[in-house]
């Protein structure tokens, strides 16, 4: 096949996340990146420059470290941002608004929209009790819950602490939720009160 089955318009390509990202590139960078191919050759040959502008481009919230990439001519073994420091959550959660931030469709058919606001709340609820039971970076909790957005809530308040987290739906059975967390010995249970 010589020819693509699709192609997109020229108001799209200026559009897209992708253009914007080279021409940042090629000002702060004098990339000369104007097409896909040219800023693959531009971040192979400039490695660290590269994933320093994905980290900015992105607006990671966190801090770089030193280096942007440690051991690049391993793969596996490359590691990116090695002395770096971000919390996940607060990534996740930077939007405060009532756009919509999660839709679940459950098994029962309960379909409910969750606004980042609402996302927000639910996660520092969780936040809270952590905290005020204890819990501090690098200790484990664990959730006893089915599919749900409270599952992700309180795994973006627990993370937002440091916490480490494990997860087990109801349906694994008694069995495999005491081998899931018979192995890290959390220090908190949370646990959902029904499952459809």
């Amino acid at each position: 096949m010589s020819k693509p089955l699709w192609e997109p318009s020229d108001a799209r390509r200026k559009a897209a996340r992708l253009t914007s990202f080279m021409a940042v590139v090629n000002e702060k960078h004098g990339a000369g990146a104007n097409d896909y191919d040219a800023l693959w050759r531009w971040s192979i040959e400039n490695e660290e420059a590269f994933w320093e502008a994905v980290w900015d481009f992105c607006g990671v919230i966190g801090d770089k470290g030193g280096r942007a990439v440690e051991n690049k001519d391993k793969m596996p073994g490359a590691r990116f941002f090695p002395d770096g420091k971000l919390n996940f959550a607060e990534n996740l959660l930077r939007r405060r608004d009532d756009d919509e931030a999660m839709v679940f469709w459950g098994e029962d058919k309960v379909k409910r929209s969750l606004s980042w606001n609402e996302v927000y709340d639910t996660s520092s609820r969780f936040w809270q009790a952590l905290r005020d039971l204890g819990i501090k970076p690098g200790e484990r909790v664990a959730g006893f819950m089915p599919n749900m957005p409270e599952t992700m809530m309180f795994m973006l308040g627990a993370t937002s602490l440091g916490a480490t987290v494990s997860t087990a739906s109801p349906d694994f059975g008694i069995q495999g939720v005491l081998d899931r967390f018979g192995q890290i010995d959390p220090r908190v249970l949370i646990s959902t009160d029904g499952y459809f």
